[in-house]
């Protein structure tokens, strides 16, 4: 593999490269042989995880979110994720930009209007009327469940493990490296491997899921817009627009292309968000409902986030079906990310404390979201009446949840301008996403926080678009339904793999040397010598070109170390 990896003029660890690539390949071949038998495989396999392990997602990220409180206020919570006392690499505000537009700025646009809707016409829980005012505070309170506080705790957990690793015992970039404790240097043996392979596929079918939803939405805006029909044929060519604006990020890199992008695209928002509080008629009652709303989920979350619908075979004729179909998919699929956007958290928070991190992932996003479903959820829900009878979102929500967002913006002034605003909106999440997730891709292959080869990295941000154009080709008419039986079933092992790292990542933080309980005293020896090993292993830039003895052996190359670690 090696001198294949020499003749590409790749960058990259080759087993890791070669072998993720080849058995993406491989699902994409029997995706295109065989999508009726595949179909059904993964509908099997996504009924008996919802019916048998949906209690497994819904106990396990609510106990992200425990541990995670739980390290953030103890005296740990004061490690810096660095070797040395160096300021973050990013503002605040530009880190924010960053961690949103590549977490769930696709999610909050397509889901902003549909899920509360959504909940308000077909309440979770037994015995609520729809269209009435407790359905309007119910649906609330389980779109932000889904989509704050709990969803930022799996990106946050396996990120905060992988920061650890990466920066404090400059460990290669690679899912592999959190498991150092339980491994040593099994990391670099067969069981780092085929971790590596699982988070690089797991990333790809997690984005392209996002990639799909994204591309519907921004299709069914064009629909809106231009009167064109929201076809496979459209969508097949969306992705390849914006694919290759994700691509020309990519080559650009993270400062450049990402962190541009992202800007852009969290300013954008902003604005979308307060046109819409400023001009919907609204504006004292969502002030109100800003902190009623708040208190209303604080309250209900202790609730909500141990609620397994234990008794729906007895109260509902669907059984897990309300969520299986809405919790534990979004468990499922946000997982699906949690090494993308937990190495992409790492690779941009350099410098921070372990309780800056957490605190500033988990709540921050949080709050933004909080803000957004106010907005856009309670204005929808009041435009609909709450007097137990379908409104026009309603109905909309109904009929296309893709258009949901676009049928809401038909109740505001300047209706033709903010929905083609919105389609902007959305492709630049859209890219933003796909490029963050490429460029993370990438360094899992390469072992270090600097971009490969530029065709190197092309080759990953075009493999997502691939992968999203056959899934949305093949899916037809349920394509939605097909994309979730696929993530669910691939966010099982993935939930697993990170329920182990965040482990990891406490046993290793028990060796810290803490002086009281505000002070820090050197680096665990641990770190030093597994700092040292992975650059002595040339697992950190690997270059095919030193036939394995790594960057800092091929002349030049000593510099790049001097650049990508604190020694």
């Amino acid at each position: 593999m090696d001198a294949l990896a020499r003749k590409l003029r790749l960058r990259t660890q080759p087993t890791i490269f070669f072998v993720s690539a080849s058995l993406m390949i491989l699902f994409l071949v029997i995706l295109l042989l065989f999508p009726e038998p595949l179909n059904s495989t993964f509908s099997t396999g996504r009924e008996w995880i919802v019916t048998n392990l949906g209690w497994y997602f819904i106990f396990g990220v609510t106990a992200w979110v425990i541990i995670l409180l739980g390290v953030a206020i103890s005296p740990y919570g004061q490690v810096q994720l660095g070797r040395k006392d160096e300021p973050p690499q990013y503002s605040f505000p530009s880190w924010f930009a960053m961690l949103f537009a590549g977490g769930i700025g696709t999610i909050l646009m397509f889901w902003g209007v549909a899920e509360p809707i959504s909940h308000f016409s077909n309440p979770p829980k037994a015995g609520v009327e729809p269209y009435t005012v407790e359905a309007a505070t119910d649906g609330m309170n389980f779109a932000l469940y889904h989509l704050s506080l709990h969803t930022w705790a799996i990106f946050c957990l396996p990120g905060l493990a992988f920061a650890y690793f990466i920066h404090r015992y400059e460990l290669p970039v690679r899912v592999s490296s959190v498991f150092y404790p339980f491994l040593k240097d099994g990391i670099y043996g067969p069981i780092g491997r085929a971790i590596d392979i699982t988070a690089i596929l797991g990333t790809l079918f997690g984005v392209a899921v996002s990639i799909g939803l994204g591309t519907s939405q921004i299709g069914a805006g064009l629909g809106e817009l231009f009167g064109v029909e929201n076809s496979t044929t459209l969508q097949v060519l969306i992705i390849v627009v914006l694919e290759a604006v994700a691509v020309t990020s990519i080559v650009r890199g993270m400062d450049k292309g990402v962190k541009l992008l992202s800007n852009i695209n969290i300013a954008m928002a902003i604005g979308l968000m307060i046109f819409v509080f400023l001009t919907g008629g609204m504006t004292l009652f969502l002030l109100r409902e800003l902190f009623e709303t708040t208190g209303n989920y604080v309250s209900a979350l202790p609730e909500l986030m141990l609620w397994n619908d234990a008794l729906a075979n007895v109260t509902k004729e669907d059984g897990w079906g309300w969520q299986g179909g809405w919790t534990v998919f979004y468990w499922a699929w946000t997982v699906s990310w949690a090494p993308f956007m937990g190495i992409f958290l790492a690779r941009i928070s350099k410098g921070r404390t372990v309780r800056e991190f957490v605190l500033g992932v988990l709540f921050a996003p949080t709050i933004f979201t909080i803000i957004w479903f106010v907005v856009f959820g309670w204005s929808a829900m009041r435009i609909d009446g709450m007097d137990g009878s379908e409104g026009p979102i309603s109905a909309a929500v109904a009929d296309s949840i893709p258009l949901s967002m676009f049928a809401f913006f038909e109740q505001f002034p300047l209706t033709t301008f903010i929905q083609g605003f919105a389609v902007v909106i959305v492709a630049i999440f859209f890219a933003t996403s796909s490029d963050s997730a490429s460029l993370v891709v990438d360094m899992l292959c390469t072992g270090d926080g600097e971009p490969g080869p530029t065709h190197q990295r092309v080759f990953w941000g075009v493999s997502e678009g691939v992968l999203a154009a056959l899934l949305i080709v093949l899916a037809g008419d349920e394509g939605l339904n097909a994309l979730q039986q696929v993530i669910t079933v691939i966010g099982l092992p993935m939930f697993t793999l990170m329920f182990l790292a965040g482990i990891s990542f406490l046993v290793a933080l028990k060796k810290e040397k803490l002086q009281f309980a505000t002070r820090v005293r050197g680096i665990p020896e641990e770190a030093v010598s597994a700092g040292k090993d992975a650059l002595d292993r040339g697992e950190i830039g690997y270059d095919p070109e030193a036939n394995g003895r790594g960057r800092s052996d091929s002349g030049t190359a000593d510099a790049e170390v001097e650049t990508t670690t604190s020694r």
